[in-house]
Order: C-alpha cells, then sequence, then structure tokens
C-alpha cells in the first residue's frame, strides 16, 4: 500500500488558511452550527464563511446536515484529528 500523497495535499490545502482553522476550533467548542451563526460570531462576512466551509466539505473535514430550512455544520472525526495536529504546531 502506496502513502496517498494527494489526500495529505487537499487535506493540508482545506486547513491552509488561519480562518479556516478559526472555523474549526469555534465548530469544536459550538458543533452544530449555521453559516450565519458562525459568520457572525468571527466576525467574518457571510460570503466569505460559505466559502472556507465549502472547502472545508470538500476535504471532509466538515460535515453538514440539513435540519428543515436550515443547514448546520460540525467536524468530522477526520477535521477533529486536524484540529489536534495544528495545536501541535504552535
Amino acid at each position: 500500500m502506496t502513502f496517498e500523497y494527494r489526500k495529505v495535499e487537499r487535506m493540508i490545502k482545506g486547513v491552509a488558511n488561519h480562518n479556516r482553522l478559526r472555523i474549526l476550533e469555534y465548530l469544536e467548542k459550538n458543533p452544530e452550527q449555521s453559516v450565519a451563526g458562525i459568520s457572525e460570531k468571527l466576525k467574518m462576512g457571510y460570503e466569505n464563511a460559505s466559502d472556507h466551509i465549502r472547502k472545508l466539505a470538500i476535504t471532509g473535514l466538515v460535515m453538514k446536515r440539513n435540519d428543515g430550512p436550515s443547514v448546520l455544520h460540525k467536524l468530522t472525526p477526520r477535521g477533529k484529528s486536524i484540529l489536534m495536529f495544528c495545536k501541535t504546531l504552535v
């Protein structure tokens, strides 16, 4: 079995932004949040937050759940692991 470098590259690119790391940390402490709630709490524009969350979801670090008209976001187990790893770097 070979090491999957492209998969690792995709995950690293997924967190290679300070706002995405802020979102991961916020979702760790406050799971099941909407884009509006995340953008308000982290003081970033809605479109900006939505784009970052979309990228985190594509890389498998955040999952979405429909709750009626709302979409709620939370960390995946991989997202939790990546966040823990990132915290060891500083």
